[in-house]
């Protein structure tokens, strides 16, 4: 099997090519390929990645190489793992919102919209060449941020892909420890979108342990999490660590006002690892990396395309698919993140209980916005940035729409063709 990694030059990459050196799954991969434009990072992860294969005994092969059809071609999975304009663009992101008393965070609000403008009409171009190249059987697994839009982006072209955030095989590591059983034991009752989703199960032999976790661990879980004990426990759920933005909009603003962007601290630790993979004495996975975020990536990563690849058959995992009649509050062709039969036919969600008031009316909210910020990425204009931004729950007023849009815009033409010249709107 050939798996090729795009943005391969990513420090993120060690994270997956250790899962696969760890021989958790039964995931047989004879190549990994990195594909990235910065050949230098590419020449330090690829030779690192190569020493953490050889170090655990494990017989794949890493190639790197500039060239995406040289990359993807044979390949049985392509993943996505890009950032488009770097960690200084996600400083912008994380900043230019602020001015308006707007969270500043690079997946949601208006710097989450910023990432999706400069991402979706890159990775569009890359899934199509991917399929020229690799042909149709090829699955695209998509790890790039904002995750839902993406995928919904790539679905609504046709291409056979599934997305993939870390958050819930994070949720499931906690709490397996906090319960003092195998993570594999837990299965999740997780819901919603991506960055959006709740935890209204968790099931250890088929037994409900969530009003356990909230009675006895809601305290450990408030501070992971950043949402109080009291709100989950009258909830009946835990929210992702991403609600803290909707439930504590205010609190969080000044606090991003008075602390660095999470940008300039992630290049710092990226700058340490980059140190570290060019040490040849490093020949295993640096504790550093954890602070890089994406946790468990390496594990959730090589399990789906285990799944998507042949597998043992019908598989359950939760990613980012199409909603069809899931959530019947929403359009069909909208991305959930849901528990999922994943075989080599591809991801289904699987049904859920109906959702309470209390969360489906926001869900609805953001899948609005999605779908007006798809619009936006893919045949531009600055109006659609602002009808974007005046529908999201964490803008939604007009005049602050429409200076954040003038923001967006100007922050990012250098990546957006259609607001070089006139007519943009």
């Amino acid at each position: 099997m050939k798996l090729t990694v795009v943005g391969g030059g990513s420090t993120y990459t060690p994270e997956l090519v250790d899962g696969i050196a760890g021989r958790r799954t039964s995931l047989a991969v004879d190549e990994i390929v990195l594909v990235d434009p910065d050949e230098q990072r590419l020449d330090v992860v690829g030779a690192f990645s190569r020493r953490l294969l050889e170090h655990a005994g494990h017989h794949a092969v890493v190639r790197t190489t500039t060239n995406l059809e040289e990359g993807v071609d044979g390949a049985s999975a392509v993943l996505l793992q890009l950032r488009v304009g770097g960690q200084r663009a996600r400083a912008q992101d994380e900043t230019f919102p602020l001015v308006c008393d707007c969270v500043g965070q690079e997946t949601t609000g208006a710097g989450g919209l910023a990432k999706a403008m400069r991402t979706v009409p890159v990775v569009l171009d890359i899934a199509d060449r991917v399929r020229k190249i690799a042909g149709d059987d090829t699955w695209i697994v998509n790890f790039t941020n904002p995750v839902g839009i993406v995928t919904r982006a790539l679905l609504q072209a046709g291409h056979r892909a599934v997305g993939l955030c870390n958050v819930a095989i994070t949720f499931q590591r906690w709490t397996s420890a906090l319960l003092g059983v195998e993570p594999e034991a837990v299965r999740l009752e997780h819901v919603g979108l991506n960055h959006l989703t709740w935890e209204r199960g968790v099931f250890v032999n088929g037994v409900d342990r969530l009003p356990e976790l909230l009675e006895h661990h809601g305290e450990a879980l408030a501070e992971h999490i950043g949402v109080p004990a009291g709100l989950m426990r009258r909830l009946g759920m835990v929210p992702s660590y991403y609600l803290k933005y909707f439930y504590h909009h205010d609190d969080v603003v000044r606090q991003q006002k008075s602390d660095p962007p999470r940008a300039e601290i992630v290049a710092n630790v990226e700058k340490e690892l980059l140190g570290l993979y060019r040490d040849v004495n490093v020949v295993t996975k640096p504790e550093v990396l954890s602070q890089r975020g994406g946790a468990y990536y390496s594990e959730a990563a090589v399990q789906l395309v285990h799944a998507l690849t042949g597998g043992t058959g019908a598989e359950q995992h939760v990613v980012n698919v199409r909603n069809g009649r899931t959530l019947p509050f929403l359009p069909e062709d909208a991305v959930i993140e849901a528990p999922a039969v994943v075989t080599n036919q591809g991801a289904q969600a699987l049904p859920v209980e109906p959702l309470e008031p209390t969360i489906s009316g926001l869900i609805a909210h953001v899948t609005a916005y999605e779908h007006l910020a798809l619009e936006a990425a893919v045949r531009g204009g600055r109006d659609r940035v602002a009808d974007a931004l005046l529908a999201h729950p964490l803008v939604g007023q007009h005049a602050i729409a429409e200076e954040l849009a003038d923001e967006l815009v100007a922050r990012n033409r250098d990546f957006l063709p259609w607001a070089k010249g006139r007519g943009a709107r």
